[in-house]
């Protein structure tokens, strides 16, 4: 078992432009932590988790590193000094070790960068929580996106083989290119100019990759006009100064059959129906706050996966595109606000937005720090909150023999955005979790409990005539 590291003969890994956007996105009040949550059903000590890890964590070579920046490009570095023990800790809550505690807890750690100079992760094993345990994850977002890092989580479980499927990308189902496009071409060219030169070879002797490159080359461009003209999202509690400390919540999951059913009702989407709920939520919380909320529209950024439909491995890194998605949070009515909900996503369906965003994520971070610095603080002007939706196994999963009842994640913010909501299915039910810089959102619990209000309102809708509304 590897507990400790060994000397590595093999060159350094250069990070990808991407991966090195948001290594250099990190921040005080923001750091770049990815945070899960496994909630189990019966206590689990952490010598197995330990073990699990060494033997399925570590056997991704990235794990092992270090990213630094070099002289001419970033890249993961082999940490002499590894030992596993430094990573995999043990943790406890106070009485009464309930899940406000546990919340608690975990806005703590999510509020706290990882030790640099060592690999950026962690797991903090609480092996008594309740009548079961607990683990917390943190990795830093250099090392994969959210959905890479839950595939490699459930690879934790018995099978390996449950894994998170794609994410929802109802809200921009924007093709998947499996090829080299544009958008990955343009910031490669910039931090090594003969990849460019290979290009142009290549389409000089393939006309029609060289007619279907300038096709998208056009989209892209289309869509670089429309994003450019998006004004800053309206002023709000949301776009306060950030504190640093973070606190997170959750509710009870919801019936994913009857979100399905609320849906197929009223001739929507499952996304349709949790970002309504969502929207409607965040205004009732906003407006009970002292924010005037009467025809008030905010945006959310949605991560797209990118990878190949066929792409079922825990492959690492960044590998996904934004969308910006419009909440009607003035909109009262429930149904009203729906059918609003709807169109706007369906007017994100083709868009090339997702990459788009990915093509400049990649160039940011192929620019100087401070050039990037400025980047982000213009992007993240546009949109309020994150909101990340991610569908989990249909399947119960088991750890070491113990059942999985619960799973959660939080995906890191940037810029001046503090507030994050993510959504995660899992044995037919759907989490909602929220993760909120205390400046902007004082009490998460209250927004959860909003919307799960707002669904159960939603459902009373439907079963008195909603039908006759659709």
């Amino acid at each position: 078992m590897r507990w400790e590291s060994e000397p590595s003969t093999r060159p350094p890994e250069r990070l990808s432009s991407v991966d090195r956007a948001f290594l250099n996105m990190e921040r005080a009040t923001n750091p770049m932590v990815i945070v899960a949550l496994i909630v189990l059903g019966a206590p689990l000590k952490r010598a197995p988790v330990r073990e699990r890890l060494a033997a399925r964590l570590l056997a991704h070579r990235r794990f092992g590193c270090v990213p630094r920046e070099g002289i001419a490009h970033a890249q993961w570095e082999p940490f002499e000094g590894f030992n596993i023990d430094d990573h995999v800790l043990p943790a406890a809550l106070p009485a009464p070790g309930d899940q406000h505690a546990l919340e608690r807890l975990v806005g703590e750690l999510a509020s706290e960068p990882l030790p640099p100079g060592r690999p950026l992760w962690s797991f903090h094993v609480l092996e008594q929580y309740g009548r079961g345990s607990a683990i917390i994850a943190r990795i830093h977002h250099c090392y994969a996106d959210g959905i890479a890092l839950v595939r490699i989580l459930l690879s934790l479980a018995e099978d390996p083989a449950p894994r998170a499927r794609r994410s929802h990308r109802e809200p921009c189902p924007t093709p998947v290119r499996p090829r080299m496009s544009w958008a990955d071409r343009v910031p490669e060219a910039l931090q090594d100019p003969r990849r460019l030169l290979e290009a142009g070879l290549h389409w000089a002797l393939h006309p029609r990759a060289a007619a279907a490159a300038a096709h998208e080359a056009a989209g892209l461009l289309e869509e670089l006009g429309r994003l450019s003209l998006l004004p800053d999202d309206p002023l709000s509690r949301l776009k306060r100064p950030l504190s640093g400390i973070r606190r997170v919540a959750w509710g009870a999951p919801l019936l994913l059959e009857e979100v399905k059913t609320i849906g197929a009702v009223l001739g929507c989407t499952v996304n349709d129906v949790l970002i309504s709920t969502l929207a409607g939520a965040l205004g009732q919380h906003l407006a009970a706050q002292g924010d005037a909320i009467h025809g008030v529209t905010l945006r959310a950024t949605v991560p797209v996966d990118l990878r190949p439909a066929q792409d079922t491995a825990a492959s690492l890194g960044n590998r996904f595109g934004l969308v910006f998605v419009e909440l009607p949070i003035g909109v009262r009515h429930p149904l009203e606000r729906l059918y609003q909900v709807r169109s706007a996503m369906r007017a994100l369906k083709g868009s090339e937005q997702a990459m788009l965003t990915y093509g400049l994520l990649a160039t940011v971070g192929s620019l100087p720090r401070p050039l990037e610095d400025l980047a982000m603080i213009e992007f993240s002007a546009k949109a309020s909150l994150v909101a990340s939706n991610l569908r989990g196994p249909e399947t119960p999963l088991h750890i070491a023999g113990v059942p999985v009842r619960q799973l959660l994640f939080w995906v890191p913010q940037s810029g001046s955005i503090g507030t994050g909501i993510s959504i995660l299915s899992y044995q037919g039910h759907v989490q909602f979790g929220v993760i909120a810089d205390r400046a902007l959102i004082a009490e998460p619990s209250d927004l959860i409990a909003r919307i799960h209000n707002g669904f159960e309102q939603l459902v009373l809708l439907v079963l008195l005539g909603g039908a006759a509304l659709r």
